[in-house]
């Protein structure tokens, strides 16, 4: 159900602007792939001036083995985004101010403990940077930002034995978009 709501989120968004190649930019944050080789890409399309809209998607589906009298380590993730941008001066340079909806499904666990957490996480998030041109179809993004909202959980004592500990929804505040991204502009 929460996979639907998001998809047809970002469907929307994309849906009610026409592409123009121009204003289209393709991004990847190379900190996404220093958190457990977490993949990630970005889209943003010129909707004005000073706006843009985008859409992004993060996966993680890699399980790691620790060694023989250590616990496996755990970074799975999927996450969905859909939001815009505006930028004071024009769009694709300079500083900007972005807020999106975000829907995470993850299960992390194994870093401290043999512990594992799995759920869906569903929020608003907000975050600030600036864009450097490097050259005609390239730029160097920086940016940080954080996110809040609901986390539906399930905490379980070891990722192979699945005695659950703990169960429930919670809300959460947490850093996010920690960006060094190099977009292409099309």
């Amino acid at each position: 159900m929460r996979n639907s709501i998001i998809l047809a989120a970002v469907l929307l968004v994309l849906g009610a602007v026409t592409a123009r190649a121009q204003n289209l930019a393709l991004s990847t944050n190379a900190v996404g792939y220093l958190e457990y080789g977490t993949l990630n890409l970005e889209a943003s399309l010129s909707v004005a001036r000073q706006w843009t809209v985008t859409a992004g998607a993060q996966y993680n589906p890699f399980h790691f083995k620790a060694g023989e009298d250590q616990h496996d380590v755990n970074h799975r993730q999927r996450l969905l985004s859909a939001g815009a941008r505006w930028w004071p001066w024009h769009v694709f340079s300079g500083w900007w101010v972005a807020g999106k909806l975000q829907y995470q499904e993850y299960n992390f666990g194994g870093v401290r403990s043999p512990e594992t957490v799995e759920g869906d996480r569903i929020g608003l998030g907000a975050s600030v940077g600036y864009t450097y041109m490097l050259a005609k179809h390239f730029n160097l993004e920086l940016g940080i930002g954080g996110w809040g909202g609901a986390d539906f959980f399930t905490r379980y004592e070891c990722p192979v034995c699945g005695l659950t500990l703990d169960k429930g929804t919670k809300p959460f505040i947490l850093p996010n978009d920690i960006t060094v991204a190099i977009s292409y502009i099309f």
